[in-house]
């Protein structure tokens, strides 16, 4: 009787998620959306799509042509733009002429330092590498399991643990040993420092002045109030670990033992919570992360 119970449960389930997902936005008319890549591809497909549907589509092409061509397919309700995703001016350009108002993210100066950086370099030592049959040993992050700020640090982590793993399988055959060790909250650091150096390496607003530079834009009142942003994040503090000695001791043992682990978990919160974490459904990381979030000040 119990396979029946756990079918119908199933089946309940599979209709209610199909009858969510079947409801439409309201007043799809008056929505707007930018999409990227709108030459030829998905991109371009997209924006047809979409504005078939009759949304308001801003529709982003690399060249003059593939613009054109898509405006020539499309109703008047789409508007195109040339953007090159490779150039911060034309990005910046964009987010103007979308927003209204210039914005500056410090994401570009967070990737340098905790992913391109680390990979040129592991890339540049790559031969020695090779022919001493050495060992990599990158330290990545919790966080590049769980995404939970902003700011391009999650991000950044999550580029290393691709990095590392994609390093990992390529070396395999040439003896080469890749680690990667997955530490939680650790003081003192770059990315957990509350001082005016997070807003480079760390958390989205680490502190009340980075959450007003950051919320500079006319919208920024939908989103955080500086003091809420300020205290979420020294109550997370609290929480992180000064003993250092736990992620040196994964370093150690990656580079001295004769069959070092593939991934190393510092600390007990990252073995016991955001390890864990990583493996459930998002919903239920979303429910407890959002508990640290400041509370919005306004209507999005």
């Amino acid at each position: 009787m119990w396979l029946y119970a756990v079918a119908a449960l199933l089946g309940l389930f599979l209709l209610r998620r199909w009858h969510r997902e079947r409801q439409t936005v309201p007043g799809l008319s008056e929505k707007h959306v930018l999409i990227t890549g709108c030459d030829s591809g998905f991109g371009n497909l997209l924006a047809r799509q979409l504005d078939a549907r009759g949304l308001r589509v801003l529709a982003a092409c690399l060249t003059e042509t593939g613009a054109a061509q898509l405006r020539a397919a499309a109703s008047s309700r789409l508007q195109t733009v040339l953007l090159d995703v490779t150039s911060s001016k034309s990005i910046a350009d964009v987010a103007a002429w979308v927003v209204g108002t210039p914005i500056i993210t410090p994401i570009a100066k967070v990737l340098d330092v905790n992913l391109l950086g680390l990979v040129e370099v592991t890339l540049s030592l790559l031969p020695l590498l090779r022919r001493a049959r050495g060992r990599v040993v990158n330290v990545a992050s919790v966080m590049g399991r769980l995404s939970f700020f902003g700011g391009g640090y999650c991000l950044s982590k999550f580029g290393v643990e691709a990095f590392s793993d994609s390093l990992r399988l390529e070396m395999r055959n040439f003896g080469v040993k890749v680690s990667v060790i997955d530490d939680a909250g650790f003081l003192p650091t770059q990315s957990t420092s509350l001082g005016p150096r997070g807003s480079h390496g760390g958390p989205t607003a680490p502190s009340s002045r980075g959450a007003t530079q950051l919320c500079s834009v006319p919208w920024s009142q939908c989103f955080f109030s500086a003091s809420t942003v300020g205290s979420s994040l020294q109550l997370l503090q609290k929480s992180y670990n000064s003993d250092l000695s736990l992620v040196t001791n994964c370093m150690e043992h990656a580079l001295t033992s004769v069959h070092p682990r593939v991934r190393y978990s510092a600390g007990w919160d990252a073995k016991l919570l955001y390890i864990p974490l990583s493996y459930l459904p998002s919903a239920f990381s979303d429910a407890l992360f959002s508990l640290f979030y400041p509370k919005t000040v306004g209507k999005a």
